[in-house]
Protein backbone atom coordinates (compact mmCIF):
# COMPACT_ATOMS: atom_id res chain seq x y z
CA UNK A 1 0.00 0.00 0.00
CA UNK A 2 1.14 4.04 -0.57
CA UNK A 3 1.79 6.01 2.35
CA UNK A 4 -0.41 8.78 2.73
CA UNK A 5 1.55 11.78 4.58
CA UNK A 6 0.39 11.78 8.17
CA UNK A 7 0.96 15.71 9.95
CA UNK A 8 1.63 15.06 13.93
CA UNK A 9 0.84 18.45 15.64
CA UNK A 10 2.54 19.60 18.03
CA UNK A 11 1.80 22.34 20.19
CA UNK A 12 5.15 23.32 22.44
CA UNK A 13 5.44 25.67 25.90
CA UNK A 14 7.50 26.03 28.43
CA UNK A 15 8.39 22.19 27.73
CA UNK A 16 12.04 21.76 27.59
CA UNK A 17 12.45 19.05 30.11
CA UNK A 18 9.76 16.81 28.42
CA UNK A 19 10.10 17.71 24.63
CA UNK A 20 12.66 15.53 23.37
CA UNK A 21 11.31 12.37 24.27
CA UNK A 22 8.13 13.61 23.00
CA UNK A 23 9.58 14.42 19.70
CA UNK A 24 11.84 11.45 19.55
CA UNK A 25 8.72 9.09 20.20
CA UNK A 26 7.27 10.96 17.00
CA UNK A 27 10.56 10.46 14.78
CA UNK A 28 10.57 6.71 15.94
CA UNK A 29 7.25 5.55 14.11
CA UNK A 30 7.68 2.67 11.79
CA UNK A 31 5.16 4.97 9.39
CA UNK A 32 7.78 7.11 8.00
CA UNK A 33 5.97 9.35 5.70
CA UNK A 34 5.24 12.00 8.63
CA UNK A 35 5.65 15.88 8.77
CA UNK A 36 5.54 16.62 12.37
CA UNK A 37 4.78 20.30 13.40
CA UNK A 38 6.12 22.23 16.00
CA UNK A 39 4.12 25.10 17.33
CA UNK A 40 6.38 26.71 19.67
CA UNK A 41 3.27 29.22 21.31
CA UNK A 42 5.42 31.60 23.26
CA UNK A 43 7.99 29.67 25.09
CA UNK A 44 10.15 31.72 27.39
CA UNK A 45 12.56 28.97 28.45
CA UNK A 46 14.53 27.81 25.59
CA UNK A 47 12.03 25.61 24.38
CA UNK A 48 11.59 27.73 21.50
CA UNK A 49 15.68 27.52 20.08
CA UNK A 50 15.02 23.48 21.22
CA UNK A 51 12.53 22.88 18.75
CA UNK A 52 15.03 24.85 16.15
CA UNK A 53 17.61 22.10 16.82
CA UNK A 54 14.72 19.54 16.86
CA UNK A 55 13.97 20.79 13.56
CA UNK A 56 17.88 20.42 12.39
CA UNK A 57 17.99 16.98 13.44
CA UNK A 58 15.45 15.72 10.83
CA UNK A 59 13.79 16.86 7.78
CA UNK A 60 10.21 15.91 8.42
CA UNK A 61 10.19 18.68 11.56
CA UNK A 62 9.11 22.49 10.41
CA UNK A 63 8.71 24.67 13.26
CA UNK A 64 6.32 27.33 13.71
CA UNK A 65 6.76 30.25 16.30
CA UNK A 66 3.84 32.88 17.47
CA UNK A 67 2.97 34.62 20.49
CA UNK A 68 1.35 32.86 23.35
CA UNK A 69 -2.27 32.16 22.80
CA UNK A 70 -3.09 29.04 24.38
CA UNK A 71 -2.92 25.17 22.93
CA UNK A 72 -6.02 25.53 21.17
CA UNK A 73 -4.55 28.72 18.99
CA UNK A 74 -1.36 26.78 18.37
CA UNK A 75 -2.96 23.69 16.92
CA UNK A 76 -5.05 25.66 14.88
CA UNK A 77 -1.97 27.16 13.37
CA UNK A 78 -0.50 23.62 12.68
CA UNK A 79 -3.93 22.57 11.23
CA UNK A 80 -3.71 25.36 8.63
CA UNK A 81 0.25 24.76 8.05
CA UNK A 82 -0.32 21.02 7.76
CA UNK A 83 0.09 19.04 4.44
CA UNK A 84 -0.68 15.94 5.30
CA UNK A 85 -4.40 13.90 4.54
CA UNK A 86 -4.67 12.85 8.42
CA UNK A 87 -4.21 14.85 10.98
CA UNK A 88 -2.52 13.47 14.67
CA UNK A 89 -1.76 15.27 17.64
CA UNK A 90 0.47 14.87 20.79
CA UNK A 91 1.13 16.96 23.69
CA UNK A 92 4.28 17.60 24.55
CA UNK A 93 4.93 15.59 27.57
CA UNK A 94 3.68 12.72 26.50
CA UNK A 95 5.24 10.29 24.50
CA UNK A 96 4.16 7.10 22.10
CA UNK A 97 4.74 4.14 21.05
CA UNK A 98 6.69 3.66 17.60
CA UNK A 99 3.49 1.66 15.81
CA UNK A 100 0.99 4.00 16.96
CA UNK A 101 0.54 5.54 13.78
CA UNK A 102 1.29 2.79 11.54
CA UNK A 103 -1.52 0.20 13.43
CA UNK A 104 -4.00 3.45 13.08
CA UNK A 105 -3.26 4.21 8.77
CA UNK A 106 -3.21 0.62 8.17
CA UNK A 107 -7.12 0.70 9.27
CA UNK A 108 -8.27 3.35 7.93
CA UNK A 109 -6.71 1.95 4.70
CA UNK A 110 -7.96 -1.78 5.03
CA UNK A 111 -11.97 0.13 6.87
CA UNK A 112 -11.97 3.35 4.86
CA UNK A 113 -12.44 4.98 8.60
CA UNK A 114 -12.59 8.83 8.91
CA UNK A 115 -11.52 8.30 12.78
CA UNK A 116 -9.53 5.65 14.45
CA UNK A 117 -8.71 6.10 18.24
CA UNK A 118 -6.00 4.22 19.99
CA UNK A 119 -5.94 3.52 23.43
CA UNK A 120 -4.16 5.35 26.66
CA UNK A 121 -2.71 5.07 29.64
CA UNK A 122 -1.25 7.82 32.21
CA UNK A 123 2.45 7.37 33.76
CA UNK A 124 2.90 9.29 36.84
CA UNK A 125 6.65 10.74 37.91
CA UNK A 126 7.65 7.78 39.12
CA UNK A 127 7.14 5.85 35.68
CA UNK A 128 4.24 3.80 38.02
CA UNK A 129 1.37 3.20 35.79
CA UNK A 130 -2.06 4.92 36.96
CA UNK A 131 -5.65 3.35 37.01
CA UNK A 132 -6.84 3.91 33.56
CA UNK A 133 -8.74 6.81 33.16
CA UNK A 134 -10.60 4.85 29.83
CA UNK A 135 -10.71 1.23 30.13
CA UNK A 136 -9.62 -0.44 26.36
CA UNK A 137 -12.36 -2.69 24.40
CA UNK A 138 -10.99 -6.03 24.66
CA UNK A 139 -10.99 -5.85 20.84
CA UNK A 140 -10.96 -3.68 18.25
CA UNK A 141 -14.51 -2.15 17.57
CA UNK A 142 -16.22 0.14 15.67
CA UNK A 143 -18.65 2.49 17.05
CA UNK A 144 -20.81 4.97 14.87
CA UNK A 145 -21.23 8.34 15.55
CA UNK A 146 -24.24 7.94 18.19
CA UNK A 147 -22.78 4.82 19.81
CA UNK A 148 -19.51 7.26 20.33
CA UNK A 149 -21.34 9.90 21.54
CA UNK A 150 -23.66 8.15 24.21
CA UNK A 151 -19.99 6.90 25.52
CA UNK A 152 -19.07 10.61 26.35
CA UNK A 153 -22.05 11.70 27.62
CA UNK A 154 -21.81 8.59 29.77
CA UNK A 155 -18.17 9.45 30.80
CA UNK A 156 -16.99 6.24 29.47
CA UNK A 157 -14.85 7.26 26.25
CA UNK A 158 -12.28 9.33 24.92
CA UNK A 159 -12.46 12.59 23.58
CA UNK A 160 -8.45 13.26 23.67
CA UNK A 161 -7.94 14.65 19.84
CA UNK A 162 -4.38 13.04 20.51
CA UNK A 163 -5.35 9.40 20.63
CA UNK A 164 -6.70 9.96 17.04
CA UNK A 165 -5.68 9.41 13.47
CA UNK A 166 -8.37 11.86 11.92
CA UNK A 167 -9.35 12.48 7.91
CA UNK A 168 -7.78 15.96 7.47
CA UNK A 169 -10.63 16.85 5.74
CA UNK A 170 -13.00 16.48 8.62
CA UNK A 171 -11.11 20.02 9.85
CA UNK A 172 -11.76 21.73 6.34
CA UNK A 173 -14.07 24.03 8.22
CA UNK A 174 -13.62 23.48 11.54
CA UNK A 175 -11.10 24.67 14.56
CA UNK A 176 -10.71 24.16 18.25
CA UNK A 177 -12.39 27.22 19.97
CA UNK A 178 -9.41 29.21 21.91
CA UNK A 179 -9.98 30.76 24.84
CA UNK A 180 -11.59 27.99 26.50
CA UNK A 181 -11.09 24.61 28.54
CA UNK A 182 -12.46 20.83 27.46
CA UNK A 183 -12.18 22.06 23.94
CA UNK A 184 -11.49 18.62 22.55
CA UNK A 185 -15.13 17.85 23.69
CA UNK A 186 -16.37 20.47 21.40
CA UNK A 187 -14.57 20.18 18.31
CA UNK A 188 -15.11 16.43 18.49
CA UNK A 189 -18.61 16.32 18.47
CA UNK A 190 -18.77 18.63 15.44
CA UNK A 191 -16.73 15.90 13.44
CA UNK A 192 -19.25 13.36 14.83
CA UNK A 193 -22.18 14.56 13.04
CA UNK A 194 -19.93 14.20 9.53
CA UNK A 195 -18.00 11.18 10.69
CA UNK A 196 -19.55 8.11 10.21
CA UNK A 197 -17.52 7.02 13.72
CA UNK A 198 -14.71 5.63 15.44
CA UNK A 199 -12.57 2.46 14.94
CA UNK A 200 -11.16 2.06 18.75
CA UNK A 201 -7.80 -0.32 18.53
CA UNK A 202 -7.26 -1.75 22.39
CA UNK A 203 -3.75 -1.13 22.49
CA UNK A 204 -2.78 1.77 24.62
CA UNK A 205 -0.07 2.93 22.47
CA UNK A 206 -0.32 6.90 23.55
CA UNK A 207 1.24 7.69 27.34
CA UNK A 208 0.03 10.51 29.31
CA UNK A 209 2.73 12.04 31.01
CA UNK A 210 1.00 12.81 34.43
CA UNK A 211 2.53 15.25 36.76
CA UNK A 212 1.05 17.72 39.47
CA UNK A 213 3.29 20.67 37.85
CA UNK A 214 2.45 19.95 33.83
CA UNK A 215 1.28 23.49 32.17
CA UNK A 216 -2.02 21.69 31.67
CA UNK A 217 -2.52 20.92 35.84
CA UNK A 218 -1.53 23.95 36.75
CA UNK A 219 -3.89 25.93 34.43
CA UNK A 220 -6.61 24.08 35.67
CA UNK A 221 -6.20 25.07 39.13
CA UNK A 222 -5.07 28.68 38.36
CA UNK A 223 -8.16 29.14 36.10
CA UNK A 224 -10.39 26.52 38.25
CA UNK A 225 -13.69 28.23 37.76
CA UNK A 226 -13.46 28.78 34.09
CA UNK A 227 -12.75 25.25 33.46
CA UNK A 228 -16.34 24.55 35.32
CA UNK A 229 -18.11 27.23 33.49
CA UNK A 230 -17.14 25.32 30.15
CA UNK A 231 -17.93 22.00 30.76
CA UNK A 232 -21.23 23.57 31.91
CA UNK A 233 -21.75 25.55 28.36
CA UNK A 234 -20.54 21.96 26.68
CA UNK A 235 -22.72 20.03 27.76
CA UNK A 236 -25.58 22.39 26.60
CA UNK A 237 -23.54 22.08 23.37
CA UNK A 238 -24.24 18.36 23.64
CA UNK A 239 -27.61 18.66 24.62
CA UNK A 240 -28.59 20.59 21.49
CA UNK A 241 -26.64 18.62 18.98
CA UNK A 242 -28.50 15.60 20.68
CA UNK A 243 -31.57 16.41 20.04
CA UNK A 244 -30.51 17.27 16.19
CA UNK A 245 -28.77 14.39 15.49
CA UNK A 246 -29.06 11.64 17.92
CA UNK A 247 -32.55 11.94 19.64
CA UNK A 248 -32.00 7.88 20.47
CA UNK A 249 -29.66 9.19 22.91
CA UNK A 250 -31.43 11.92 24.85
CA UNK A 251 -31.98 10.73 27.97
CA UNK A 252 -27.88 10.34 28.09
CA UNK A 253 -27.66 14.10 27.13
CA UNK A 254 -29.88 15.09 30.03
CA UNK A 255 -27.85 13.09 32.44
CA UNK A 256 -24.88 14.71 31.28
CA UNK A 257 -25.96 17.90 31.62
CA UNK A 258 -27.16 17.58 35.23
CA UNK A 259 -23.48 15.50 35.74
CA UNK A 260 -21.32 18.64 34.67
CA UNK A 261 -23.48 20.87 36.67
CA UNK A 262 -23.20 19.15 39.90
CA UNK A 263 -19.69 19.29 38.93
CA UNK A 264 -19.65 22.59 38.81
CA UNK A 265 -21.80 22.63 42.38
CA UNK A 266 -18.85 20.22 43.80
CA UNK A 267 -16.18 22.75 43.14
CA UNK A 268 -16.96 26.02 42.90
CA UNK A 269 -15.82 27.96 45.96
CA UNK A 270 -18.65 28.73 48.42
CA UNK A 271 -17.43 32.41 48.34
CA UNK A 272 -18.79 32.61 44.41
CA UNK A 273 -22.28 30.94 45.73
CA UNK A 274 -24.00 34.38 45.02
CA UNK A 275 -26.48 36.74 44.00
CA UNK A 276 -24.14 38.02 41.77
CA UNK A 277 -22.93 35.63 40.32
CA UNK A 278 -24.96 35.25 37.21
CA UNK A 279 -23.96 31.94 35.86
CA UNK A 280 -24.29 30.22 39.04
CA UNK A 281 -27.41 31.33 39.82
CA UNK A 282 -28.16 30.02 35.94
CA UNK A 283 -27.15 26.80 36.93
CA UNK A 284 -28.82 26.31 40.19
CA UNK A 285 -32.44 27.56 38.12
CA UNK A 286 -31.78 24.72 35.54
CA UNK A 287 -31.47 22.14 38.61
CA UNK A 288 -34.26 23.10 40.11
CA UNK A 289 -36.32 23.22 36.66
CA UNK A 290 -34.87 19.84 35.87
CA UNK A 291 -35.78 17.96 39.60
CA UNK A 292 -37.93 15.23 37.53
CA UNK A 293 -35.35 14.49 35.58
CA UNK A 294 -32.79 13.74 38.45
CA UNK A 295 -35.20 11.28 39.92
CA UNK A 296 -36.40 9.64 36.92
CA UNK A 297 -33.00 9.95 34.79
CA UNK A 298 -32.06 6.06 34.68
CA UNK A 299 -28.49 6.73 34.06
CA UNK A 300 -27.25 8.54 37.11
CA UNK A 301 -26.26 6.75 40.41
CA UNK A 302 -28.27 7.01 43.40
CA UNK A 303 -25.32 9.14 44.59
CA UNK A 304 -25.41 11.32 41.94
CA UNK A 305 -29.15 12.09 42.62
CA UNK A 306 -28.73 12.79 46.25
CA UNK A 307 -26.22 15.26 45.86
CA UNK A 308 -28.14 17.00 43.15
CA UNK A 309 -31.23 17.27 45.24
CA UNK A 310 -29.06 18.56 48.16
CA UNK A 311 -27.48 21.00 46.50
CA UNK A 312 -30.57 22.03 44.62
CA UNK A 313 -32.53 22.28 47.69
CA UNK A 314 -29.58 24.17 49.58
CA UNK A 315 -26.70 24.52 47.56
CA UNK A 316 -24.09 27.02 49.91
CA UNK A 317 -24.82 24.77 53.17
CA UNK A 318 -24.47 21.38 51.23
CA UNK A 319 -21.08 22.93 49.18
CA UNK A 320 -19.60 24.42 52.46
CA UNK A 321 -19.89 20.90 54.35
CA UNK A 322 -18.77 19.13 51.07
CA UNK A 323 -15.92 21.51 51.18
CA UNK A 324 -15.54 20.78 55.20
CA UNK A 325 -15.44 16.81 54.58
CA UNK A 326 -13.03 16.95 51.59
CA UNK A 327 -10.75 18.54 53.97
CA UNK A 328 -10.88 15.87 56.24
CA UNK A 329 -10.01 13.41 53.95
CA UNK A 330 -7.33 15.33 52.90
CA UNK A 331 -9.02 15.63 48.91
CA UNK A 332 -9.09 19.22 48.50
Amino acid sequence: MSQPLITVIIPVYNILDCLERCVGSVCAQTWQNLEIILVDDGSTDGTGALCDALAGRDGRIRVFHKPNGGSSSARNLGIEKANGAYLGFVDSDDFIEPQMYELMMREIQEGGYRIVQVSRDEIGEDGQRRPDVCVPPEEAVFRDSGAFLRTLLLHEGDCSFCTKLIDAALFQNRRFPEGELNEDFYLLLQLLTEADGVRILPQQLYHVYYRMGSNTRKKDRSEFSRVFVDIVKNADYAQKLTEEHFPQYKKEAARFGLFQRLDYLLHIPVEQMNRNNTFYREVIRYCRANVRETLTNPWLTGQQRLYLLLLTAAPRPVRALHRLTMRIRGKN
